[in-house]
């Protein structure tokens, strides 16, 4: 299942660490980026592969692990430090290019081999915080190991002078590039980006929606009181899960019985479309 909600941790906080698995998120963005000092680098990548070393593998826990490592051969020191059975998979942060993929790809093959890892169970989500990374997403969502793209706005709105407005229709065309760029590299939808506004819950509210709207699913959180409303948000109803599940029913028995096209329980034709976008429901059914 994709998650719905990635709230951000700060990876030198230990009793953060301790009590985020609780807070209701689907997924936890552990930070050794931009929320650790530089001089409290080598501590708190320290305090997070000790925490990690306590954790269930990811196969058995229900809330996804993923660790924001710096860029370069500070993130490889990162890596070589986190890289274990709990967790699923690391956030490049400020990536450029898919030779920045390709390197640490390089480097997760050595790690996963040491830990023996099976090759590629790390999984890695680009975070895309300037302007030459937005020009070049076609190319980083295809490097090894993406599953996702995440934009962070904060950096790209410094890199560009982007300042949204109450509506953010600033964004706008970046946002629709990245959700296009996913969806012809076939990866899964890109993470929303996260809003720094955690007291006004109705604005994250309307904002969600719209990126939901916009074609992202799940959303990153800096705060726990964010995560409930962007859990409720890309949470489908029943109703709109069980027609989902007669959709996709429909099609596989078309399939199995040879027959090309498949017709649903409302007598309306089912196409490979109207199929993907039913399991894209169903991926965030609880």
């Amino acid at each position: 299942m994709l998650p719905r909600s990635y709230l951000y941790v700060p990876g030198d906080a230990p009793e953060k660490l301790h009590k985020a698995l609780g807070r209701g998120a689907d997924a936890l963005i552990v930070d050794l980026e931009d929320a650790v000092a530089p001089a409290r680098k080598a501590e708190a990548r320290t305090v997070v592969a000790e925490w990690l070393r306590t954790l269930p593998a990811a196969g058995d826990q229900p809330v996804q692990l993923w660790v924001r490592i710096n860029p370069g051969e500070l993130g490889h020191e990162d890596v070589r430090a986190v890289v274990g059975p709990a967790l699923t998979g690391v956030m490049l942060a400020k990536t450029e290019s898919v030779a920045d993929l390709r390197a640490l790809d390089d480097v997760l093959t050595e790690v996963e081999e040491k830990a023996g890892l099976a090759r590629g169970s790390v999984q890695v989500v680009p975070l895309l915080e300037s302007a030459a990374a937005v020009l070049r997403a076609q190319d980083i969502a295809t490097g090894p190991r993406v599953v996702r793209l995440q934009v962070g706005e904060a950096d790209l709105g410094a890199d560009t002078g982007i300042t949204p407005g109450e509506d953010e229709r600033e964004w706008a065309m970046i946002r629709a590039h990245v959700v296009l760029v996913s969806a012809a590299a076939r990866i899964n939808p890109p993470v929303a980006p996260v809003s720094t506004n955690f007291r006004d819950l109705e604005k994250l509210r309307r904002s969600t929606e719209a990126l939901a709207r916009q074609g992202f699913v799940g959303r990153a959180c800096i705060h726990p009181a964010q995560i409930a409303v962007v859990n409720e948000v890309f949470t489908p109803d029943e109703a709109t899960v069980a027609a989902a599940r007669d959709v996709v029913t429909a099609f596989d028995a078309a399939m199995a019985e040879g027959r090309g096209v498949a017709v649903g329980p409302d007598g309306r034709m089912i196409d490979e479309a109207v199929v993907r976008n039913a399991r894209r429901v169903l991926s965030l059914a609880r």
